[in-house]
Protein backbone atom coordinates (compact mmCIF):
# COMPACT_ATOMS: atom_id res chain seq x y z
CA UNK A 1 0.00 0.00 0.00
CA UNK A 2 2.87 2.39 0.83
CA UNK A 3 4.46 1.68 -2.55
CA UNK A 4 1.21 2.51 -4.32
CA UNK A 5 0.90 5.75 -2.39
CA UNK A 6 4.51 6.65 -3.21
CA UNK A 7 3.93 6.00 -6.92
CA UNK A 8 0.77 8.10 -6.88
CA UNK A 9 2.60 10.95 -5.13
CA UNK A 10 5.44 10.87 -7.65
CA UNK A 11 3.01 10.84 -10.57
CA UNK A 12 1.04 13.73 -9.12
CA UNK A 13 4.13 15.82 -8.47
CA UNK A 14 5.67 15.00 -11.84
CA UNK A 15 2.47 15.76 -13.72
CA UNK A 16 2.13 19.08 -11.98
CA UNK A 17 5.78 19.83 -12.53
CA UNK A 18 5.45 20.06 -16.29
CA UNK A 19 1.86 21.17 -16.75
CA UNK A 20 2.70 24.88 -17.01
CA UNK A 21 5.72 24.53 -19.30
CA UNK A 22 4.50 24.27 -22.87
CA UNK A 23 7.07 22.93 -25.31
CA UNK A 24 7.78 25.56 -27.99
CA UNK A 25 7.15 24.70 -31.62
CA UNK A 26 10.15 24.80 -33.91
CA UNK A 27 10.04 27.41 -36.68
CA UNK A 28 8.53 26.08 -39.87
CA UNK A 29 9.50 28.99 -42.09
CA UNK A 30 13.25 28.52 -42.46
CA UNK A 31 14.37 29.94 -45.80
CA UNK A 32 15.94 27.97 -48.63
CA UNK A 33 19.39 29.50 -48.98
CA UNK A 34 19.55 28.58 -52.67
CA UNK A 35 16.63 30.90 -53.52
CA UNK A 36 16.07 33.17 -50.51
CA UNK A 37 16.47 36.92 -50.51
CA UNK A 38 18.45 38.72 -47.83
CA UNK A 39 15.14 39.68 -46.22
CA UNK A 40 14.10 36.01 -46.15
CA UNK A 41 17.37 35.07 -44.48
CA UNK A 42 17.01 37.82 -41.88
CA UNK A 43 13.44 36.72 -41.16
CA UNK A 44 14.69 33.14 -40.76
CA UNK A 45 17.41 34.32 -38.41
CA UNK A 46 14.82 36.17 -36.35
CA UNK A 47 12.65 33.02 -36.16
CA UNK A 48 15.60 30.94 -34.99
CA UNK A 49 16.55 33.50 -32.33
CA UNK A 50 12.95 33.64 -31.07
CA UNK A 51 12.87 29.85 -30.95
CA UNK A 52 16.13 29.79 -28.99
CA UNK A 53 14.64 32.23 -26.47
CA UNK A 54 11.52 30.06 -26.20
CA UNK A 55 13.63 26.95 -25.59
CA UNK A 56 15.62 28.81 -22.92
CA UNK A 57 12.34 29.82 -21.24
CA UNK A 58 11.04 26.24 -21.46
CA UNK A 59 14.20 24.82 -19.90
CA UNK A 60 14.11 27.41 -17.12
CA UNK A 61 10.44 26.57 -16.53
CA UNK A 62 10.97 22.82 -16.23
CA UNK A 63 13.97 23.41 -13.96
CA UNK A 64 11.86 25.62 -11.70
CA UNK A 65 8.90 23.26 -11.77
CA UNK A 66 11.16 20.36 -10.77
CA UNK A 67 12.61 22.35 -7.89
CA UNK A 68 9.11 23.35 -6.79
CA UNK A 69 7.85 19.74 -6.98
CA UNK A 70 10.78 18.46 -4.93
CA UNK A 71 10.24 21.20 -2.36
CA UNK A 72 6.51 20.44 -2.26
CA UNK A 73 7.19 16.72 -1.86
CA UNK A 74 9.55 17.44 1.00
CA UNK A 75 10.33 14.55 3.29
CA UNK A 76 7.57 12.41 1.82
CA UNK A 77 9.66 11.89 -1.35
CA UNK A 78 11.87 8.86 -1.27
CA UNK A 79 15.35 9.27 -2.79
CA UNK A 80 14.38 7.10 -5.79
CA UNK A 81 11.32 9.27 -6.48
CA UNK A 82 13.46 12.39 -6.46
CA UNK A 83 16.00 10.69 -8.74
CA UNK A 84 13.26 9.61 -11.15
CA UNK A 85 11.89 13.15 -11.30
CA UNK A 86 15.37 14.54 -11.93
CA UNK A 87 15.99 11.99 -14.70
CA UNK A 88 12.71 12.91 -16.38
CA UNK A 89 13.57 16.60 -16.22
CA UNK A 90 17.06 15.93 -17.60
CA UNK A 91 15.59 13.97 -20.52
CA UNK A 92 13.18 16.80 -21.34
CA UNK A 93 15.96 19.36 -20.95
CA UNK A 94 18.34 17.43 -23.22
CA UNK A 95 15.66 16.78 -25.84
CA UNK A 96 14.84 20.50 -25.98
CA UNK A 97 18.50 21.45 -26.36
CA UNK A 98 18.98 18.79 -29.04
CA UNK A 99 15.97 20.11 -30.96
CA UNK A 100 17.27 23.68 -30.63
CA UNK A 101 20.65 22.58 -32.01
CA UNK A 102 18.96 20.78 -34.89
CA UNK A 103 17.06 23.92 -35.87
CA UNK A 104 20.23 26.02 -35.64
CA UNK A 105 22.16 23.48 -37.74
CA UNK A 106 19.45 23.46 -40.43
CA UNK A 107 19.42 27.25 -40.56
CA UNK A 108 23.23 27.40 -40.70
CA UNK A 109 23.18 25.06 -43.70
CA UNK A 110 20.83 27.49 -45.44
CA UNK A 111 23.15 30.39 -44.55
CA UNK A 112 26.04 28.49 -46.17
CA UNK A 113 23.95 27.88 -49.29
CA UNK A 114 22.95 31.56 -49.39
CA UNK A 115 26.57 32.70 -49.03
CA UNK A 116 27.74 30.26 -51.68
CA UNK A 117 25.08 31.54 -54.06
CA UNK A 118 26.04 35.14 -53.30
CA UNK A 119 29.72 34.35 -53.91
CA UNK A 120 28.86 32.74 -57.27
CA UNK A 121 27.05 35.91 -58.35
CA UNK A 122 30.16 38.01 -57.59
CA UNK A 123 32.37 35.85 -59.81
Amino acid sequence: MKALLAIALTAALTGAAYADCPYPAAPTNLPDGRTATMEDMLAGQKSVKEYQKAIDAYVACIDKELDDAITKGGDSLKPQQKTDMQKMEAQKHNAAVDQEQSVADRFNEQVKAFKARSADKKN
